[in-house]
């Protein structure tokens, strides 16, 4: 089993304690987003390789050396500022993190995202040729490969275009943007690739992968994975996982993000998180319905 920490919400950066918490007591457990009466336990012992996503990696750095299992890294570092990212640490920080999980855990267990790209007046083409290339120079010899996607067409990128301020992309911008990406990153030392995207940029030097594909789960893990179905994008071939976070459970509030679609759920599920559940938010009910989850 491959666990997903998480695409729902930020796990490391605000509930990395919980994480602690629930991998010494030896479990998880995790609501289905449909049915949230029905529970699925998860084992540590049944988890072959934990993925962790996040935009602040620092909180769980103090606690890599005591994880047993292989660990990969998605960590985003994004140009933008405070008007489309609220809440996210001091872009400085998340840099000197990644060279020190890089140290830690190997480079080439650490994928950086550059995720999602959206144009506007502010944030244009110039703009984001520059961020990308100081990113590509200041993660030289600490990162092999960086990931990137384009801007979708969320409920919350619908209800905040005030901020945002889109401009749609045109064939040029893509071409601009994979020329230009591709060579900051062979520049130093880096490849490249899109992420379930229709314009892959592979005729610019980008290559066609998923970002947690089969054939690396095998490599890490000795085991074949299913393509993962639940997730929403027919160009996603990533090897199947098991989310264990919580919609509208981030406090990062950027803008552009599809796991945040509810604000007046956010400040709630915050609220009703418990560092000693075995949830990630609440507590099991007595008409909980617990199923244990196997590889």
């Amino acid at each position: 089993m491959i666990l997903n920490v998480s695409g729902r919400c930020d796990i490391v950066a605000f509930y990395t304690p919980w994480f602690i918490n629930r991998y010494k007591e030896g479990f998880v457990d995790v609501r289905n987003p449909i049915y949230p009466k029905l529970v699925s336990r998860i084992y540590f012992q049944d988890v072959d390789l934990i993925v962790f996503c996040t935009k602040k990696p620092h909180p769980i750095i103090p606690y890599l050396k005591e994880i047993k299992q292989p660990i990969l890294f998605q960590i985003t570092l994004t140009p933008y500022k405070e008007d489309i990212e609220p809440n996210v640490v001091n872009k400085k920080e998340i840099l000197e993190d990644i060279k020190k999980i890089s140290e830690i855990l190997g480079k080439e267990n650490v994928y950086v995202r550059y995720d999602p790209i959206f144009l506007s007046e502010k944030y244009n083409l110039e703009y984001h040729k520059k961020a990308f290339l100081k990113l590509c120079s200041e993660l030289d010899g600490y990162v092999t490969h960086i990931i990137v996607s384009f801007i979708d067409d969320y409920k919350n990128v619908r209800k905040n275009m005030g901020v945002l301020r889109i401009k749609n992309f045109t064939h040029d911008d893509f071409k601009t943007i994979g020329l230009s990406f591709s060579h900051s990153a062979s520049l130093h030392g880096m490849s490249i690739q899109t992420c379930s995207e229709y314009n892959t940029l592979e005729e610019y030097g980008f290559l066609v992968d998923d970002c947690v594909s089969r054939s690396l789960a095998k490599k890490i893990t000795g085991k074949d994975y299913p393509k993962w179905k639940g997730r929403n994008n027919k160009y996603c071939g990533c090897a199947r996982m098991v989310d264990i976070g919580v919609y509208n459970a981030c406090n990062h509030l950027c803008k552009y993000c599809y796991a945040n679609f509810d604000e007046s759920k956010i400040e709630e599920n915050i609220n009703s998180h418990y560092p000693d559940s075995s949830l990630l938010i609440g507590y099991l009910g007595e008409d909980d319905e617990i199923k244990i989850r196997k590889s």
